[in-house]
């Protein structure tokens, strides 16, 4: 299985990463050669990748009329990881775990924006079901800034199988929803925990089954006319208040 990404930071960052293999990179002709284009042609004749330079509108025709600022890479599908290697990290890293669950989050453009937070912060791994979740598709590197080549990504069969088993490895699970029983998110002490924060999907949030697994649920305060916040803005914030309450070491 092969991807064509597009963009210049999902491209750069896919070539930084190096987990997949590299098969051919275009270029629109009369690209200038400064910023992430650069490091892109630099890494590329380290490498030895086979390069193009096509007009734009050759350009436009592959990524079938995306944003592909010039730079498009075909490429290995993505590397999926195993709960084994996160923990691995997790041991690596010695920090408590900082996990991220997914909860059938089937919006690209949400699910990208929310990887490059957990990249920023340095969350160990993010965990997400194989069915009725989008996978990590082009769309989503791109929507990532290529953040998500650099992220351990798992796809399990059963997710509240999984919230079991991380129980099991001493790992609290809370379930970011806004419920009259869930907790402020600032009045939690989550500095040394070793914490997987579960996010559901954008139209209904947790599953019954999902949310009832939680150790305990987080709300973010609200005072507006709206009442709720998007699925990745919400646990965006929630993450940040995490990584701060830990110290921000960096």
């Amino acid at each position: 299985m092969r991807d064509l990404l597009y963009g210049r930071n999902a491209v750069r960052e896919t070539l930084r990463a190096g987990r997949r293999q590299i098969y051919k990179l275009w270029l629109t002709r009369g690209i200038k050669e400064r910023g992430p284009v650069q490091e892109i042609l630099l890494t590329a004749r380290q490498r030895q990748i086979s390069q193009q330079r096509v007009e734009r509108r050759q350009l436009d025709k592959i990524s079938g009329g995306r944003n592909h600022q010039g730079v498009i890479a075909e490429v290995s599908g993505y590397p999926y990881a195993t709960l084994d290697d996160i923990f691995r990290q997790v041991d690596e890293s010695d920090e408590p775990a900082l996990l991220l669950l997914l909860d059938c989050l089937q919006d690209p453009q949400n699910f990208g924006a929310l990887l490059r937070t957990a990249e920023i912060v340095g969350a160990h791994g993010v965990i997400m079901p194989f069915r009725r979740s989008v996978g990590v598709t082009p769309a989503v590197v791109n929507s990532s800034a290529g953040a998500v080549e650099h992220l351990l990504v798992a796809q399990v069969t059963n997710l509240v199988r999984n919230m079991e088993y991380l129980k099991e490895q001493d790992i609290w699970i809370a379930g970011l929803e806004d419920l009259p029983e869930a907790q402020l998110l600032y009045e939690v002490n989550l500095k040394r925990m070793q914490l997987a924060l579960i996010v559901g999907s954008e139209g209904t949030g947790l599953r019954r089954l999902v949310r009832q697994r939680c150790d305990f649920l987080l709300r973010l305060p609200m005072r507006g006319q709206i009442d709720s916040l998007n699925a990745s803005v919400a646990a965006s914030v929630a993450l940040y208040e995490i990584w701060r309450q830990r110290g921000i070491a960096i």
